[in-house]
């Protein structure tokens, strides 16, 4: 069985049966009893079009579930004749089906969920296990998610901007469980591509391949994490930089400048020099002033901050770090970095370790520990 393939197919499965009338809620159960009975029938008989077979399918299903559902005589009225059969339209809605899984009516994680089952074709299961909690818990989540929108049409325009921060959350989730998020991710972001000619579109999969190229050189063989200036640079994924960067370019000379343009660009940066010494900090720090521009964030300044102790030294890293909020998350992590970059090690040891104690990662955790435990032992030595 190709689940890739049915993955695939599901978004457009799924809008069919929404224009032809079925909320959302009881399309996407009709979609999922279809894949289930694709499963059982397919290997031994495979169907000549499969996106035709599967929409048969769930609209008979859901014919029968509104039929049985005496609450819902009214709708068994407007869909009580089945459409002749035949090539089901090429006109392809999925762009529609992002728009409504990002609808601002939910909440950031109902609507990342809900684009992994609707858009990805992710089960509850496998959601429910990329993201560590209780298949229940998850199953509870999405249905709550369909029925907020189920009321929604799918004749009006979305919101691209938000589109694009569901997908970049699902990226950030990274890996866990037997789905990998960050792909996913990736592969949601080449579909949407497809669909939008919009910069930020272009910007936000150019984000991603770039970060994604580093992704094998993040940890040790011991799980621990490496830092970007100490990666194995010969283990990033040359191809996926060269795609990033083709794909960043021509969004670039459109002078449309968003905020997932102006991360990828200060990724490309990093991904373009042959050493961490090599890093064209001053560059880096010109890119972040125009996404601090951009977005006002005080996470963008805590970052800009790193990058001016780059470029100008730990001195004016630390007096622009002076100017934001220490409770900002990371922020005393950023201080430890800086101290250390400026050889106070007893203060950036004592800095790491109080870093150590706030970080929820515990793969972060440890490895401001070890930066710690590091610096104490250089000390002691001394």
């Amino acid at each position: 069985m190709d689940e890739a393939l049915l993955r695939s197919l599901t978004p457009g499965v799924l809008t069919v049966l929404v224009r032809r009338g079925a909320d959302f809620a009881a399309a996407e159960d009709a979609v999922q009893d279809a894949l289930v009975e694709a499963i059982r029938v397919w290997p031994a008989d495979p169907p000549r079009d499969p996106k035709g077979w599967l929409v048969t399918v769930a609209w008979r299903r859901f014919l029968d579930a509104t039929r049985a559902d005496t609450a819902r005589r009214r709708r068994e009225d407007r869909a009580d004749e089945e459409p002749p059969p035949g090539p089901v339209p090429a006109a392809d809605d999925t762009l529609q089906l992002y728009f409504l899984c990002a609808h601002p009516s939910l909440t950031p994680s109902a609507a990342v969920a809900l684009t992994l089952r609707a858009v990805g074709g992710l089960t509850t299961r496998q959601i429910a296990r990329a993201y560590l909690v209780p298949e229940a818990t998850m199953a509870q989540r999405i249905s709550r998610a369909k029925r907020t929108v189920s009321g929604v049409r799918l004749d009006r325009p979305g919101d691209v901007g938000t589109v694009l921060r569901v997908l970049y959350l699902v990226f950030n989730e990274g890996y866990s469980g037997d789905v990998d998020l960050a792909a996913e991710a990736v592969r949601l972001t080449r579909q949407l591509a497809a669909r939008v000619d919009h910069p930020e579109v272009a910007g936000l999969l150019a984000l991603m391949l770039l970060h994604h190229a580093r992704r094998a050189a993040r940890t040790a063989p011991d799980g621990s994490l490496v830092p970007l200036a100490e990666q194995d640079r010969g283990r990033w994924d040359t191809r996926l930089i060269a795609e990033g960067v083709g794909i960043l370019q021509p969004a670039l000379a459109r002078d449309r400048l968003g905020e997932f343009q102006a991360q990828a660009a200060i990724a490309a940066l990093h991904a373009d020099a042959p050493t961490a010494e090599e890093t064209d900090w001053v560059q880096i720090v010109e890119w972040y002033d125009e996404l601090a521009r951009l977005t006002d964030s005080p996470v963008v300044r805590l970052n800009r901050a790193v990058a001016v102790g780059e470029a100008d030294g730990p001195g004016a890293g630390l007096a622009a770090l002076a100017e934001l909020d220490e409770s900002l998350p990371r922020h005393t992590a950023v201080a430890a970095h800086l101290h250390e970059r400026a050889g106070d090690r007893e203060t950036a040891a004592r800095l790491y370790a109080e870093a150590a104690r706030k970080a929820t990662d515990l793969a972060e955790r440890d490895h401001l520990t070890r930066r710690a435990a590091r610096l104490n032992v250089h000390r002691g030595g001394r």
